[in-house]
């Protein structure tokens, strides 16, 4: 069974959540005769990848999957050897197997744009196979997900890239922090900012997902997710589907147990175990029959979020910033400045190393080590 965030998904402009002259940029920027590169930015959960599909499909027609070639340069950056294989990639003086190989080749042909469950160019309107007065169409979309991640290095070699295919591709960037691209790179693209959503805009979009659904949600319960979620409509979505395939809706404390029984408070567990010391507190126990040697302390609590719960590192920094700022820690001033400084030095490796575990191991025997002196 398809996901919400998957058949809830705007497919057209004015679907959009986001402001009337954001919907007009997007809608001119992708039926215009020479479209621009487009950087996208904001947080998560405010529509960057829809927005992506559907400039995408405006641009290239009803094909626009077989010639969209999208990168995701935070995997990338977390997986050993792939940096290199991307950087292979980009180049320009690649081979055919190449960005700059894949970006020469023959425009993809007309005669493959039937394609089933088309939802319609996102204007109204198709715009792909207009006449062009000559000008050479587009055949390739590139689209550079979290660009941010990719470094300097490898940024220069895209703005290289752009230039040499400017006359058939288009890039399309995302990031959640613009400032990390280097000027070179944004000079060149047209820049579209997405804020975050207020909450009175998710719960409308929520409840039109009710009435669709058939729902019966008690009342008040999805004023709660709207705001439990902070105007991310993605994580509005998802808690609104898992409530309801769970039979969760009637009742608001089950949103309240569903929060409560996830991140706070295990979060802040972490932060309390490296204050105490007990960074590494390795224990034996029973396991299957058998005494095995397991890691407990802070690094236990941070491995079981990250491996079992799908916490990135950035989730883990956004977390324990969040944490702290909020005075629930209930900290001295001089401690919590110093670990808000130790925090700060965290976020930026995080940002640089393939290794994040080892930032946040290091920021927490940080922790540990201000509380013991």
């Amino acid at each position: 069974m398809t996901s919400w965030l998957e058949s809830k998904a705007p497919t057209r402009f004015d679907d959009l959540l986001t402001s009337d002259a954001i919907k007009d940029t997007l809608q001119t920027a992708s039926t215009n005769s020479n479209p621009p590169h487009l950087l996208l930015s904001g947080p998560g959960g405010v529509g960057k990848t829809a927005i992506m599909r559907m400039l995408a499909r405006q641009l290239l027609g009803p094909g626009w999957q077989a010639t969209t070639h999208i990168l995701n340069a935070k995997d990338l950056s977390r997986t050993a050897g792939a940096m290199k294989t991307f950087e292979e990639f980009i180049r320009p003086s690649g081979s055919s197997s190449s960005l700059a190989g894949l970006t020469s080749l023959d425009i993809f042909t007309e005669t493959l744009a039937e394609v089933p469950n088309d939802a319609g160019p996102p204007s109204g309107q198709e715009t792909f196979n207009l006449n062009l007065d000559g000008r050479i169409k587009l055949s390739r979309i590139i689209v550079i997900e979290d660009a941010d991640y990719l470094g300097n290095l490898r940024q220069a070699y895209l703005r290289r890239m752009m230039e040499h295919s400017s006359l058939t591709s288009r890039f399309i960037f995302t990031t959640t922090t613009p400032s990390r691209l280097i000027e070179a790179l944004r000079s060149r693209v047209q820049h579209i900012r997405l804020p975050r959503y207020e909450n009175k805009v998710v719960e409308d979009k929520l409840e039109t997902i009710v009435t669709a659904e058939g729902l019966q949600p008690v009342k008040g319960v999805i004023g709660d997710i709207a705001h439990v979620s902070e105007g991310n409509i993605r994580k509005a979505v998802f808690i609104l589907e898992l409530m309801a395939k769970r039979d969760l809706l009637t009742n608001r404390r089950h949103l309240q147990h569903l929060v409560s029984t996830t991140k706070v408070r295990e979060i802040q567990q972490v932060l309390e175990e490296a204050m105490r010391g007990r960074v590494h507190d390795w224990r034996w126990e029973k396991t299957n029959g058998r005494n095995m040697r397991t890691l407990k302390g802070a690094m236990g609590l941070l491995d079981n979020l990250m491996e079992q719960q799908n916490f990135e590192a950035e989730d883990m920094v956004s977390q324990f910033h969040k944490l702290l700022t909020e005075g629930r820690m209930n900290l001295e001033d001089a401690l919590l400045a110093k670990i808000m400084i130790s925090l700060a030095n965290c976020e930026v490796s995080v940002f640089k190393t393939s290794q994040p575990r080892i930032v946040l191991e290091r920021f927490l025997l940080d922790v540990a080590g201000f509380c013991s002196a």
